[in-house]
Parts: C-alpha cells; sequence; structure tokens
C-alpha cells in the first residue's frame, strides 16, 4: 500500500502542470499517511529545475552506491533527471525494506522485478505504476493463486460459531502480535495456509477487510472455546476433530 501510493505520489509530480519536479530533500520523514495514501509533508525542496547540459557526460546521475548515466536533451536539459531521482530515491528508501516481504509466494517474482528494475533504473515511472497495478490487480482478484488440489473438503464448517478472541501461536507476517491474522482471498486460500502451519487446527474469515478489501482470516492452534455467532463460520480440521465432539 505504501509503495503503490508512493508510486502513484511521483507519476503525479513527473507529470505536474508545473512539470517535472524533483524532491530535493527525500527522506521516509518527508512523507505520511493520510486516509491510505501518501502524502508530501514539506515541498520547500521541490524543484522544477532540471540540469542544463551541452553533453551526455554532463548528465551522470550520481547516488552513494551508483551513477547513471543520461542523454542531454536537445534543448540542453538532462531528459527525465527529476523523475529518475525520485525513482531511485524510492527504490533505496522504501522499496528495498517493503517490497521482498509479506507478499503471497506466486507474487514475489513480479515484486522482484519491480525492485530489479527501479533499482536499475530500466523502469520509468509510467512502467514502473503499470507494474504495480498489474500486481495489485493480481493480488485483489486472486489470478495469483496456483491451481491446487482443493484443501477445504479436509475440513469441517461449523456455521453459527467463531473462536474466542485470544493470544495464540504467532506466524508471519500477522495483522496482530497476538496470534496468526493474514490477509486471504478465499476460504479455500486460507486452508492452505492453515495445512501449511503444523500448529493450525482451525480457522474463521473475520468480518475485517484490508485496505484492498480483502478479508482477515484468523488461524488457530485450540479447538476449545466455540462462541456463537451467527454471522461466522468455524472450519477445523477433519483430522483435528476426529474423536473429539463437536
Amino acid at each position: 500500500q505504501i509503495c503503490l501510493s508512493l508510486v502513484k505520489l511521483l507519476f503525479y509530480l513527473a507529470h505536474s502542470p508545473l512539470g517535472s519536479i524533483v524532491l530535493l530533500d527525500f527522506q521516509p520523514r518527508q512523507f505520511v499517511m493520510v486516509d491510505g495514501n501518501l502524502k508530501v509533508t514539506d515541498m520547500d525542496d521541490a524543484s522544477t529545475e532540471e540540469l542544463s547540459c551541452k553533453e551526455d557526460n554532463d548528465c551522470t546521475l550520481d547516488f552513494p552506491t551508483k551513477s547513471f548515466p543520461l542523454k542531454c536533451s536537445a534543448i540542453g536539459k538532462c531528459e527525465g533527471i527529476n523523475e529518475k531521482k525520485n525513482l531511485f530515491n524510492a527504490y533505496r528508501y522504501f522499496f528495498i525494506y517493503l517490497l521482498p516481504h509479506s507478499a503471497p509466494p506466486a507474487l514475489r517474482p513480479f515484486l522482484s522485478d519491480i525492485l530489479n528494475a527501479t533499482g536499475d533504473l530500466r523502469y520509468g515511472i509510467n512502467e514502473t505504476l503499470k507494474a504495480f497495478e498489474k500486481v495489485l490487480h493480481l493480488y485483489k482478484s486472486g489470478l495469483y493463486l496456483q491451481k491446487r488440489p482443493l484443501l477445504l473438503k479436509d475440513y469441517i464448517s461449523l456455521k453459527g460459531f467463531r473462536t474466542a478472541e485470544g493470544e495464540d501461536y504467532k506466524c508471519w507476517p500477522s495483522y496482530s502480535h497476538l496470534g496468526c491474522l493474514l490477509s486471504v482471498h478465499s476460504a479455500e486460500e486460507a486452508a492452505a495456509i492453515c495445512n501449511s502451519q503444523s500448529q493450525c487446527q482451525s480457522f474463521i474469515i473475520t468480518q475485517q477487510r484490508t485496505w484492498t478489501g480483502r478479508p482477515l482470516a484468523s488461524f488457530q492452534s485450540s479447538l476449545t472455546d466455540l462462541v456463537p455467532d451467527a454471522n461466522a463460520v468455524v472450519y477445523i480440521k477433519r483430522s483435528a476433530s476426529s474423536g473429539k465432539r463437536l
């Protein structure tokens, strides 16, 4: 969410009515999330000036660990230098810390491609935004889910019940520090996640939604303390329920 919002902001800055705007003091502290969107808190160090040049050798974009040769345009300006400076700063301050983590395994190669392409400045802001929107579409639609054996049939569903809230086993990247609360596309994906975790014996699809509209599933290791809830369904592994009275 943070990276996509940042890319949308940089897309606007690259195509603003004032021309391409560069953030000269590009630091994480310069940004804040407001209603799910990233905002710049200080525009004092923003500039529309692009580096003047006489030849391509005048257009090297330097960072502490990398340098990028750019072209000198016919009007004597380094082509796209503001856009590229913003984008590489987004890569080194945000993307490398946030993109490799917490995505479903099937989407990680797409995020790695974005990471590598922005880190080498092979992508401009237009291509970067398009790549992010593709990943978001795959994520929201569930199209990233690979065809696999249907696992939900291995679970008993009890409508009208949920498990009591409380501390349980931890997983990563959980939305709760008290237990294992993960975003899922469907109960079928939740069943696959539960099967992959040795502690998991049951799960429920909660009424909570993430910023993409996906539900959160709570995974538990215990079958005790079922609580009546007309709007809930608890899914219990058949193997865990055998020999127990439900």
